[in-house]
This record gives C-alpha cells, structure tokens and sequence, in this order.
C-alpha cells in the first residue's frame, strides 16, 4: 500500500510522464551493474540498452540485471547508430522524456529525477548534464588536451552559433518527445559528432536547452574516444558548426538541417 502510494506521488510530481532511460552500450559489462543500479526505477518506467556488437558479454549482463529492453546490433554501427536505435526503441514505447545516459558510470544516474523534473513541467524541453558548469570535469579526471578542446569549440560554436551553452560535448542528455518531431536524427553522422549535429539541429529549430552541472569520472573503465577520434570528432564540430551559420543565412543548408 505505501509502495503504491509513493509511486503515484512520483507520478504526479513528474506530471504523469512516461520516462525512458537510454543505454547506448559497447563493451560495457564491468560497469553497466553499477550504473543500472543507481537508476532510480522509482519514476523511470522503461531501461533500454542498445549494445552496439560488443566483444564482451554486455547484453547478457543486462538480462541478467533484468532489464526487459535489450536490442543488440550484430554488426557495429557506430555511437551515432546505437544512439538511433535508442530513441527508436523508446519513442515506439510511449516515452514522453527519453534520457541518455553512458552505462560506463561517467555520469551519475543520480541526477535524472532533476533533469525530468526540468522537462516535465516545460521548463526546457532538452537538458544537459554540464561537466564544465562547477569543478566537475578536471575534478573527475577529464585529460586536459579534452578539457582545452571542449573549451576551445564550445566558445566557437556559441559565438557563431549565437548560444551560451557551458558545453557542447556531454554525453548526459534528456529530451521531451516533442525534439524528435522537429528534427531528424537519421540524415546525422552514426559516428561521434552525432551528438553535436544532434544539439545543431536543435538550435536550428529554435528549442531551448537547460543545463545541470553534473560530477563526472574518468577510469579505465570508461569509454572514451582515443586522441585521433577527438580530433576527426573536433573537425566534425566545426563542420557542422558552419554548416549551422551557412544555413542560417540561407547560403547553403545541408541535410540535416532541411
């Protein structure tokens, strides 16, 4: 009885919301029990993971954690393909907010009853968790070439950009349904600039986006992209950064923002 109470308490506290947390998953096995088990199952209705063809035994440690939503790809298809496995998989479910959320324990679980919080009451309809908002990331290890780059493009994409976002690069993102109308996140990169022509895209249509600082950690670990990716990853930045100007003033648009 006072299990069923709090539930709907929870329920009307986050507006009658369907929740969905999101895993997009490659090699994750050491770390995905730890991260699972600080979801807070108490308002979030659905747990997808997506393991993108992992050479560990991801998908069969998700079962074993219970999670009813497990799509494995037999081929990899990039972090930009798992990701639109993901929001796929949660939209076909009914989810009015979908959280993406690394199962490598970088980012803690610990935040998403704010971050729904913030989008079920239509306070911003996209939220990052900001790494650079606070000590968060040189705090939790970030490397400092990353933490240049991140500062170094962030300032670039909000000058040309015309935004004032703390960072660009998180991998801690929350979205009401209503983004995946307005834009297409099939005609974007199924590698790592995924994410940033994924927040473009947003930008471009006029949505707002809320941040919360958020702790991170790095360990061995976790996943994270090797010297060479950042830079290919950099170079995809500022490519769709000036794709966004250029479309903007009606020069050129390029797919992903027609």
């Amino acid at each position: 009885m006072l299990i069923s109470l709090i539930l709907i308490i929870f329920e009307f506290v986050l507006n009658g919301k369907k929740i969905s947390v999101v895993l997009p998953a490659y090699n994750a096995a050491e770390t995905l029990e730890q991260t699972y088990r600080e979801i807070p199952l108490d308002i979030v209705d659905v747990v997808i993971l997506v393991d993108d063809a992992s050479n560990d035994k991801t998908s069969e440690k998700a079962k074993d954690l219970g999670l009813t939503h497990v799509i494995r790809h037999e081929a990899n298809k990039g972090y930009g393909g798992n990701q639109k496995s993901c929001y796929k998989k949660a939209l076909s479910l009914g989810s009015d907010i979908i959280i993406m959320l690394h199962p490598d324990y970088q980012y803690t679980p610990k935040l998403i009853h704010s971050i729904s919080g913030i989008i079920a009451f239509d306070v911003y309809p996209v939220v990052l968790g900001s790494r650079i908002l606070g000590k968060g990331a040189l705090k939790g290890g970030m490397p400092i070439y990353k933490y240049l780059a991140n500062r170094i493009l962030t300032l670039f994409q909000n000058i040309v950009m015309g935004q004032k976002l703390s960072e660009y690069h998180t991998g801690y993102r929350a979205f009401s349904k209503e983004v995946f109308d307005k834009i297409d996140i099939h005609k974007n990169s199924d590698d790592f600039v995924f994410d940033n022509q994924m927040l473009a895209q947003i930008c471009f249509s006029g949505l707002e986006i809320g941040e919360v600082s958020c702790p991170t950690k790095y360990f061995n670990d976790s996943s994270s992209i090797n010297f060479s990716r950042s830079v290919t990853y950099g170079m995809g930045v500022v490519k769709t950064t000036l794709l966004f100007r250029l479309a903007k003033w009606k020069v050129y648009t390029n797919k992903i923002f027609k």
